[in-house]
């Protein structure tokens, strides 16, 4: 059983920094392409940023070079890097695990429980 437990959210003020973590257990971590979502209220869930088992990142328009996301496999850990918040990035963050690629199929991808941020005076 693939397991994502999320931390790192909370209140912060605008300019202001967050780390998001994301533990994954249950499987071999090094297989997983890895992302972080966001889903504000009322609105759908946007890809924030994505690292692929080789490393390669990837990130929404919006992000525009505030994020980074990173991964340490030793520790089955993805993290993501916000700078400079905005009080549009407020949001409940969700961190995504998928291996579909590696395994060939269609079901081997997982979501965790989310963590709110909230980027408020």
């Amino acid at each position: 059983q693939v397991q994502l437990v999320e931390s790192g959210g909370g209140l912060v003020q605008p300019g202001g920094s967050l780390r998001l973590s994301c533990v994954v257990s249950g499987d071999n971590f090094r297989l997983y392409d890895m992302a972080w979502y966001r889903q504000a209220p009322g609105n759908q869930r946007d890809m924030v940023a994505s690292i692929n088992y080789a490393g390669r990142t990837n990130y929404g328009d919006f992000v525009e070079g505030r994020f980074t996301i990173s991964r340490d496999n030793a520790q089955s850990t993805v993290y993501l890097q916000m700078n400079s918040l905005k009080s549009e990035d407020t949001a409940v963050y969700y961190c995504n695990a998928d291996a579909n690629s590696f395994y060939g199929t269609t079901d081997r991808n997982y979501w965790g429980q989310g963590t709110q941020v909230t980027v408020s005076t």
